[in-house]
């Protein structure tokens, strides 16, 4: 008998991934290829939009024949993709009109700031979710209608499309046949209601943006339609999109209000399932959708933290104190404690719950005795302190206390990372035998669509535990808590006081 697989599509900031996974969640295969990176100005981030389909069109032929499947094999494919990065197309060429603006581009800040002062941000947050930013999509498709030229007139004739990644791929996969998002990535747009799950037209008359650039929403489990025999394979069923870390979230089958999962990746990025309900944070986090599967939707609270694993790699290629990145644990162990040093790792600024972008990364409580493994152990120790201060933020928010924390991404390989975030937290901390929660993620949502899988109980009987982290009942945090709040006023102060 033919065995049968689901191929997950994993379209990310620096690379395209395919991963093909069995029934049994196991990895069967895996192809990546890095594309380029563009920085036209200061603050600027884009991408090649025809880089990243043929990348991802690569990887994932690549993937198909390194497991020597006939794509009648594969029953679904499901797309998970880096969010907010915003694409801009002509509707009859099917030619982006200008590179992918990133996520991470912040050229639009100061119009950001505009739009916030003239009043629309409690109800931008009301509607969205979200806080006024240039890290979403809105002021980015914005910034090309008025600066592309013709842009905004072609717009206005109804010429052009607008899509995150996800509907990027899947219009090319589709070869023009559909141009869909899922509630997931429109959730990060600002232009999107959670509360009504549809397009906003306050939302777009703010940001002026004409409603026939936007792609159809769907649910994040579905099937949106086929690949095009254009790509010179069977017609493969497309049947699961989620954001990123939307798609983690599941992929962790944090199927039930109250779970957490964390991403220890260059950043970090907590998410919170706060079930069928969306709770506005007073906490200075966002909410977003999860996922709707059917009539169900999932909202989640979100913190992210600017600089997680990538303090580790500052430590490596700037300092120079280690020269490879797993060298860390060792030399932060090689000390007990700190020594009354503490790093707040705010080079880009700080992220959730502060939101202070004029932050600057700050070193403290040095004397003649700290030395290199207290530097290290500091440096660690951040991380983990970044994501207390954001679940607590969510437990405000919630009213519920975290049972437990999921955590994945590169860092989570860090015994003494993680025992210490359990410490801190005291919660217990626990590590998935699956890493790739990401790409499992779009896989299961695409196999639950297409009956590969029959439900979201038989997909918790895959997710297995690598490792739990329990936290020291007998040991007390609260000193060295109370001095990392001083540190990030301090980082704070150092900012604001010129």
């Amino acid at each position: 008998m033919n065995k049968e697989y689901i191929l997950s599509l994993d379209q990310g900031t620096t690379s395209s991934r395919a991963i093909l996974f069995d029934k049994r969640g196991k990895t069967i295969n895996i192809a990546q290829k890095e594309f380029t990176q563009i920085f036209p100005k200061s603050g600027w981030v884009e991408h090649d939009a025809q880089e990243i389909w043929s990348t991802q069109v690569a990887v994932m032929t690549e993937v198909i024949a390194k497991s020597k499947l006939k794509t009648e094999s594969i029953k679904a494919i499901g797309i998970t993709n880096q969010r907010e990065t915003t694409i801009v197309w002509n509707k009859k060429t099917g030619k982006p009109i200008y590179n992918a603006i990133v996520w991470q581009d912040r050229r639009t800040a100061d119009y950001c700031k505009t739009i916030a002062e003239k009043g629309w941000d409690k109800i931008i947050q009301e509607k969205t979710g979200l806080l006024i930013d240039s890290y979403f999509s809105a002021s980015k498709i914005n910034w090309i209608l008025n600066h592309v030229s013709g842009a905004r007139g072609m717009a206005e004739k109804g010429e052009l499309a607008f899509g995150t990644v996800d509907s990027w791929l899947v219009y090319n996969l589709t070869n023009g046949e559909k141009h869909i998002t899922d509630v997931s990535n429109a959730s990060r747009t600002l232009l999107f209601n959670i509360n009504t799950l549809a397009w906003d037209d306050e939302l777009l008359d703010i940001f002026e943006i004409p409603k026939s650039m936007l792609p159809e929403v769907c649910s994040s489990s579905e099937v949106y339609g086929e690949t095009s025999t254009e790509l010179g394979t069977n017609r493969i069923p497309i049947a699961g999109i989620a954001g990123d870390q939307q798609a983690a979230l599941f992929g962790q089958l944090c199927t039930q209000k109250g779970m957490v999962k964390n991403t220890y990746g260059t950043g970090c990025f907590l998410l919170m399932n706060i079930g069928n309900k969306p709770v506005i944070s007073r906490n200075h986090l966002v909410t977003t959708v999860a996922w709707k599967i059917g009539k169900e939707v999932n909202y989640a609270l979100e913190g992210s933290i600017f600089i997680g694993g990538a303090v580790v790699q500052w430590l490596r290629d700037e300092l120079g104190i280690i020269r490879k990145s797993d060298e860390i644990e060792r030399l932060a162990t090689s000390v007990p404690h700190t020594d009354g040093v503490y790093l707040v790792p705010a080079f880009s600024g700080l992220g959730a719950p502060h939101w202070n972008s004029q932050a600057r990364g700050t070193l403290l409580g040095l004397s003649r005795g700290s030395n290199d493994a207290h530097i290290a152990r500091a440096a660690l120790e951040s991380i983990a302190y970044q994501t207390y201060d954001i679940l607590k933020a969510m437990e405000m928010d919630s009213k519920a206390k975290i049972q437990e924390l999921r955590v994945d991404g590169g860092a989570t390989s860090n015994n003494f990372l993680m025992q210490f975030q359990a410490d801190i937290l005291k919660t217990n901390v626990i590590r998935p035998a699956i890493t790739e929660t990401t790409a499992m993620g779009a896989a299961f949502l695409a196999g639950l669509a297409v009956g590969y899988w029959k439900d979201i109980e038989e997909l918790k009987a895959l997710w297995k535990e690598d490792k739990t982290f329990r936290y020291a009942k007998d040991k007390d945090f609260e000193t060295q808590l109370h001095e990392w709040k001083r540190a990030t006023d301090t980082a704070k102060y150092w900012a604001d006081y010129s």
